[in-house]
């Protein structure tokens, strides 16, 4: 998330342009591995995203709906990168409507990429980095609040952790404790993962290494802002994912879903 108002401004162009629910082909052609994903949007995620603040790819929900139909077992589902709980309550949404029992779990610190703490954001001589991380801090408030209000009845377990520190902590089975002081024992086979964190190379890279460490056979990766054409690192990480043979794409709605074979 270098620029978090890239982001929004790229996030209106594709709104713009591509209805929910339009699977793009990957590179361009015909391919029997990507699938057409039927449209997951629901009223009430209408109604959640006019209150819920976020950014999350009105393609991203039919693969959210895809994924929660057809997972491979009981395994937990990770979300990596949750700034005000959008994409957070659209899944426990899915899970309720499906009836899907697997357990949530989430992290994030609420720090943005690039921000130097003197400098302006964007060439403001008016708001500094360090303000506005001041302000961004309170999206772990909103974070919090968003969740009791839309996702109180199967509250999802959060860790403010960089992903790093997250998977460290998965793959030593440690027990900790999450945002809202619950004791959650982390660990074992997962079920899916939302990878939404840092975008650079790097970071994405060792999400990617860390989930693919523990998804089951048939389990799923969503990487977010990985289309065709995006100019985030991400998609260098996709490349590599789909030049791999492990893995078949299932979509690119725009956003690159795969599932492990």
């Amino acid at each position: 998330m270098r620029s978090l108002f890239r982001r929004i401004r790229n996030l209106a162009r594709q709104w713009s342009r591509a209805p929910a629910g339009a699977a793009q082909t990957v590179g361009g052609s015909s391919s029997p591995t990507v699938a057409a994903l039927p449209g997951g949007w629901t009223d009430y995620m209408t109604w959640l995203s006019f209150a819920n603040a976020g950014m999350l790819e009105r393609g991203n929900v039919d693969a959210f709906d895809f994924v929660i139909r057809n997972l491979p077992g009981p395994a937990p589902m990770l979300e990596i990168g949750s700034f005000c709980g959008l994409s957070t309550n659209v899944i426990t949404h899915l899970k309720e409507k499906y009836a899907v029992k697997n357990r949530l779990v989430t992290c994030d610190r609420w720090v943005f990429e690039g921000a130097l703490p003197a400098a302006g954001v964007g060439g403001s001589p008016f708001l500094t980095h360090a303000q506005y991380r001041d302000f961004v801090r309170g999206s772990y408030i909103r974070y919090i609040r968003n969740i009791q209000t839309f996702a109180r009845y199967d509250l999802p377990y959060t860790l403010e952790m960089v992903s790093d520190d997250f998977f460290a902590a998965w793959t030593q089975r440690q027990t900790t404790t999450d945002v809202l002081g619950r004791s959650v024992e982390l660990g074992g086979p997962i079920s899916f993962c939302y990878i939404d964190g840092n975008h650079s190379y790097d970071f994405v890279e060792r999400d990617f290494s860390h989930v693919d460490q523990f998804l089951e056979p048939g389990g799923f990766i969503l990487f977010d802002d990985s289309r065709d054409g995006s100019a985030w690192e991400v998609c260098q990480v996709v490349a590599e994912v789909k030049s791999g043979g492990r893995y078949d794409v299932v979509a690119a709605n725009p956003n690159y879903l795969f599932r492990k074979k």
